[in-house]
């Protein structure tokens, strides 16, 4: 069963309303609610009811660091010990400069990476003091690390249907 069969018209009216991003007003349930026919509280319900069953993964925002002036923005990449990386991941992921981390597999013996944490600075200069940061917080689990800095935005939206 596809996800568009598992969703009922005005779930996908109101799939459709969204994925591009919610309506930038006061009440943007409302103004989907208009759009596809509906009560802003039967959107809402019906979104939630995605989100609990797993047809919507998440809701939010999806910032354009470059327009909010953080021109450098770096992956930071770590080799930690295995067994220590959902620890070190909820601690990483705490820091509020940090937008995302994640558990990646290593392919040795060209990449020893297998931590990853994002991290958005004004300048080359900012983002290496939050690599120090968090450099600081892993300890000796810092078995040698990287910064891999983005040169242009590659993706910014999710799966879209028509």
């Amino acid at each position: 069963m596809t996800l568009e069969a598992s969703l009922d018209e005005i779930d996908r009216r109101i799939v459709l309303a969204t994925q591009s991003g919610l309506p930038l007003t006061l009440q943007p349930y409302h103004a989907v609610a208009r759009q596809v026919g509906v009560s802003p509280e039967e959107v809402m319900a019906r979104m939630r009811r995605m989100i609990e069953t797993g047809m919507i993964r998440r809701i939010g925002a999806v910032p354009n660091h470059y327009v909010l002036g953080y021109k450098a923005n770096g992956m930071t990449v770590w080799d930690v010990p295995d067994e220590r990386v959902d620890e070190l991941g909820e601690r990483v992921g705490a820091l509020d400069f940090v937008s995302h981390c994640y558990h990646r597999p290593r392919h040795l013996p060209e990449w020893p990476y297998n931590f990853f944490a994002m991290v958005h600075g004004h300048d080359k200069s900012e983002v290496e003091a939050q690599a120090r940061q968090i450099a600081d917080l892993l300890g000796d689990a810092d078995r040698g690390h990287d910064i891999l800095y983005s040169t242009r935005i590659l993706k910014k939206t999710g799966l879209r249907f028509g």
